[in-house]
């Protein structure tokens, strides 16, 4: 795990002051939360990780503590934080959630969407159907191009609702769920066309079908609880 070299809202230069080294903590603890580099359930060494992302112990415990909140890690008296555990519980609440917002989404994006929204809808579906989702050689290993590119698309397909609330909750649904749909792929057992699933999304909503993408897009987010439920490792 190594630190990002993103540029941090509000910092000044390499030093940084400790809010924002606490925020590049935040950040990159996050991500590695996120794309399982940090796995569910893992304890997390306060003083490992301030040496590894060279920041004090003050500002990793800032960063879990706004991790907590976000309920990506969780502290025990006694035994410090850990990454929090998954559970079938949780999946399919998520999963529940995300198809209620997403799809209310969906359908407002599809009625108000203009030719721009189109327009990068379609550049966003080309981009994503050119990747290969693992990595080359690696069956096992998710591609960070193609989960960038997969985020884009999923949130392209939304993009012309013009409610911010509840594009908020859709993002934050959206990223709860990155790590269970990371873990499908590793712990799937059966095939899937995940192209073909995107593409009957992408085909309904340029055809301005609302009722057939809500339903392809249910199918889809469905399939990757069914696929994640079916496997003893959760």
């Amino acid at each position: 795990m190594k630190p990002q070299t993103e540029s941090i809202p509000g910092g000044n230069g390499a030093g940084g002051n400790g809010a924002t080294k606490s925020h590049r903590a935040y950040l990159q603890i996050r991500s590695d939360i996120l794309a399982c580099r940090l796995l569910p359930g893992t304890k997390l060494n306060i003083a490992a990780l301030a040496a590894e992302l060279d920041v004090s112990l003050g500002a990793v415990r800032e960063a879990l503590s706004m991790l907590q909140s976000e309920s990506l890690v969780r502290s025990e008296p006694q035994r410090g934080y850990t990454v929090n555990p998954v559970s079938p519980k949780e999946l399919d609440d998520i999963t529940e959630a995300r198809i209620a917002l997403e799809t209310l989404c969906l359908r407002m994006s599809i009625q108000r969407g203009d030719l721009s929204w189109e327009t990068n809808l379609v550049a966003a579906w080309h981009r994503l159907s050119r990747l290969s989702e693992t990595e080359e050689g690696k069956s096992q290993h998710l591609s960070e191009t193609w989960s960038q590119a997969h985020g884009e698309y999923h949130a392209s397909l939304v993009a012309a609702c013009d409610n911010s609330w509840l594009q908020r909750m859709r993002a934050t649904l959206y990223e709860q769920s990155e790590r269970y749909r990371r873990l499908s792929l590793p712990l799937g057992t059966e095939p899937r066309d995940v192209p073909a699933e995107h593409k009957a999304i992408f085909d309904a909503a340029i055809a301005r079908d609302a009722d057939r993408a809500v339903a392809a897009l249910e199918e889809h987010l469905r399939r990757t609880t069914m696929i994640l439920k079916a496997s003893p490792s959760l």
